[in-house]
């Protein structure tokens, strides 16, 4: 009992820690600045035939001088029509500076591989990267500029969503149960990013929406030193730019907000998790690795205690009052991002999905420690 009044109150330190940083970060709006940075946006896909004509939809739309950004696609081995989709739009808009490269592998990160391959071909000065299952917003470039006028900052992690687009051949109400558990998740995950920027603590971002330097992204050498890893494009870079003291920050705004599609089912999102689970031991952030520990040693212990408690070994008040403990404050921190995002209707699925996830995390835990996962078709070892 002792242990877990311990882990319990380490939890709640960082929960309110994290909560505190994501009310110091202001929300961003854009400002009447000249269009003065260059982007090249990068979006590596594999098999995206299904999600490309939504992509290319919103990139068309953006509200940006031309001359100012050009987009990047890298083809990695796709087996699908991903290609045929992209000439149909590149013959359909002539006025959009796009390009499609083939992937160079020469890692075990192909996704690492392919946007070295793009940058490798980029003419401007800010890399933006997100993914083929992605909806841009118009202003995105826009505020991009402002922010980065403003502050200087030299890798800038902005928000994702999840879209609510439906999956195709998918029992709907099972979608919806699962889609709510992985919002309720992936806005936890926003607050904590957010928060950990706002602490001056950043462990995480999403490269579905992050944005940085190409001259910094060079001098750090890229992703040279943990390109065994099949993921973490995203959070590897950023640990090597607060290595190097470069300005980083988190853009929150609406106006940059980014969606992407939920799973599909249940071992997809299992899948996904091993595979972000997967990329935590390299961590070299304290801040990132007492997170980690805190959050699933209390979603552990809990699972533990609630057998214990069945075999009367334990009483139920006092595991009561802990899973309580962390019940609200991760309400109140969930509620602050879902209030952001304006989706506070997903709340409604908050309790079930509370006593539900410190087995899900437990799961997935103990899963990344001994299974291999699946990504874009192919098998990658832990």
């Amino acid at each position: 009992m002792f242990i877990f009044v311990i882990i319990c109150i380490c939890y709640s330190v960082l929960m309110l820690m994290l909560l505190y940083g994501w009310k110091k970060i202001p929300e961003f709006s854009s400002e009447s600045s000249p269009a003065e940075i260059r982007f090249s946006m990068i979006i590596p896909f594999r098999n995206e035939a299904e999600n490309l004509p939504i992509l290319l939809h919103s990139l068309a739309a953006i509200n940006y001088p031309e001359s100012k950004y050009e987009i990047i696609l890298v083809n990695d081995d796709s087996e699908d029509n991903s290609v045929e989709i992209i000439k149909e739009f590149q013959q359909t808009h002539l006025d959009v500076n796009l390009k499609v490269l083939e992937n160079n592998r020469i890692s075990n990160s192909p996704k690492k591989d392919a946007i070295n391959t793009a940058i490798n071909s980029a003419n401007f000065e800010y890399i933006l990267t997100t993914d083929a299952d992605c909806q841009g917003p118009e202003n995105w470039l826009k505020s991009y500029n402002d922010f980065i006028l403003k502050t200087g900052n030299k890798l800038i992690a902005g928000p994702v969503a999840l879209s609510s687009l439906p999956r195709a051949n998918t029992n709907i109400k099972r979608k919806n149960i699962l889609r709510n558990f992985e919002e309720l998740d992936v806005l936890s995950l926003q607050a904590s990013t957010a928060g950990a920027f706002g602490i001056g603590k950043a462990f995480m971002c999403n490269g579905a929406n992050l944005c940085y330097e190409k001259d910094a992204f060079l001098e750090v050498s890229g992703f040279t030193g943990n390109d065994n890893i099949a993921s973490g494009d995203d959070v590897f870079l950023l640990q090597k730019f607060q290595q190097e003291k470069y300005k980083i920050g988190f853009l929150k705004s609406k106006e940059v907000l980014v969606y992407t599609k939920p799973q599909q089912s249940f071992g997809d999102l299992v899948s996904q998790r091993i595979r972000w689970a997967s990329k935590a031991s390299a961590y070299n952030s304290l801040f990132a690795k007492f997170t980690g520990i805190s959050v699933l040693l209390l979603n552990l212990s809990l699972v533990i205690a609630l057998f214990l408690v069945l075999f009367q070994i334990l009483p139920y008040q006092p595991i009561l009052i802990i899973f309580l403990v962390k019940f609200n404050l991760d309400f109140i921190l969930i509620y602050s991002s879902a209030k952001f995002f304006q989706r506070e209707t997903v709340l409604r699925s908050y309790f079930w999905s509370s006593i539900f996830y410190p087995f899900f995390s437990t799961y997935v835990a103990v899963k990344s420690l001994f299974s291999d996962f699946s990504w874009k078709g192919r098998q990658f070892k832990n």
